[in-house]
């Protein structure tokens, strides 16, 4: 077994660790708090240069090393990363090719097309948003339709969940990686959809960056539709989200701390695409200080995963331990509940057994990423 053990004060920080940001991208935002932070970061990001729709197909398959919409992260296969058929825990129940030609499908597998995350009729299909990449991503077309123009959320009595019919109708319902469609946890009114916890900070993150970066048109988008995704809003500007979405928005986006998918999406489209960027990508900190939402551990739940054991090995220590032989962890980065990275671990010697010291009590949420692998969990220091 190979071990190794981390301190708290073993590790040096940089801003780099979120991607490559331009120097003085940020310039501005210091000192700023709440929607005046917000403001600033709008004007930051929403002058972008604005691609064509079919322009996003070309993203998809770009070479680059930067692309995180291919698969570089768990069987490193240069196939499309779909969050709604990687399967974190196991084989994928099925692979699309960024090549192929993105189409409609009569069942899961059979095609893969663009998916809104904030659905096109709820902006009436108009340009920057139809094809601003940051909120666009290559999804099994079949689930993009079950998932439709609903909002994302938690999904009530998954445990009953039986698998998808051919309409998506018999909620709550599972996809072949174990994303959910049901009523909303605190709604049995609406109806949600609910990707798997490996990709609900990503999800979260690009719903923050709709927020700002067309913080003007928010009012106006809430006024004019009557797509269901509108229940996730309240028609203002700078609150914009309704709370109960809000507040899982933001339990989201702490669960499930920025990955290197998302910092290399974020190089991608800046470099690449359209010379703007997720800030809540770069500064997942920025999320706390805007909207200033307290998180509990009694907040945050996770799905099974078995490839890592956790579990605190001593007052001021936690262990994590690699279960899967066929995977390896690589990056370890530590965030406290506000979003705020702690600390980063490069474990490049390929420990199997690894041991971190937090010296501050309170609760930590862990994020593992190596070979086939991105695993997070909450660690509570007493």
């Amino acid at each position: 077994m190979n071990k190794f053990k981390f301190t708290l004060f073993g590790i040096l920080l940089s801003g780099l660790m979120f991607g490559q940001i331009p120097s003085g991208y940020y310039d501005g935002t210091e000192g700023l708090t709440g929607y005046d932070l917000k403001t600033k970061l709008f004007y930051i990001i929403k002058d972008f240069n604005v691609q064509s729709y079919a322009a996003l197909k070309g993203l998809y398959q770009s070479g680059s090393s930067k692309n995180g919409f291919k698969d570089k992260y768990y069987e490193n296969d240069n196939t499309v990363l779909d969050i709604y058929s990687e399967n974190p825990d196991g084989p994928d129940p099925y692979n699309f090719d960024p090549n192929d030609p993105m189409g409609s499908g009569g069942s899961e597998g059979d095609a893969f097309n663009r998916e809104h995350l904030i659905p096109q009729s709820y902006f009436n299909e108009e340009l920057p948003m139809r094809a601003d990449a940051f909120h666009i991503w290559p999804v099994d077309s079949k689930v993009n339709g079950w998932r439709d123009n609903y909002a994302h959320g938690d999904v009530a009595n998954p445990g009953s969940a039986n698998p998808c019919n051919s309409g998506g109708t018999n909620m709550p319902c599972y996809t072949k990686n174990g994303s959910l469609k049901g009523k909303f946890t605190k709604n049995s009114a609406i109806t949600v959809f609910e990707p798997i916890d490996e990709f609900k900070g990503d999800v979260a993150r690009a719903y923050f960056y709709f927020a700002t970066c067309y913080q003007d048109k928010m009012a106006g988008f809430y006024n004019s539709s009557n797509a269901e995704v509108k229940v996730m809003f309240d028609g203002t500007a700078n609150h914009v989200f309704n709370q109960d979405f809000l507040d899982m928005l933001i339990q989201w986006h702490v669960m499930d701390p920025v990955s290197e998918r998302e910092q290399n999406i974020n190089d991608l489209i800046y470099y690449n695409h359209q010379n703007n960027r997720n800030p809540y990508i770069d500064h997942p900190e920025f999320v706390q200080i805007i909207w200033g939402q307290g998180m509990d551990v009694n907040d945050i739940d996770y799905q099974k995963r078995n490839d890592v054991l956790v579990y605190n090995s001593s007052k001021n220590e936690v262990t994590l331990k690699l279960q899967n032989p066929e995977k390896s962890i690589e990056k370890i980065s530590v965030y406290d509940l506000n979003g705020k990275l702690v600390k980063t671990i490069q474990n490049s010697n390929g420990q199997d057994e690894v041991k971190i010291s937090l010296f501050n009590k309170g609760v930590y949420i862990i994020k593992a990423e190596g070979k086939r692998l991105e695993f997070n969990t909450k660690a509570v220091i007493k």
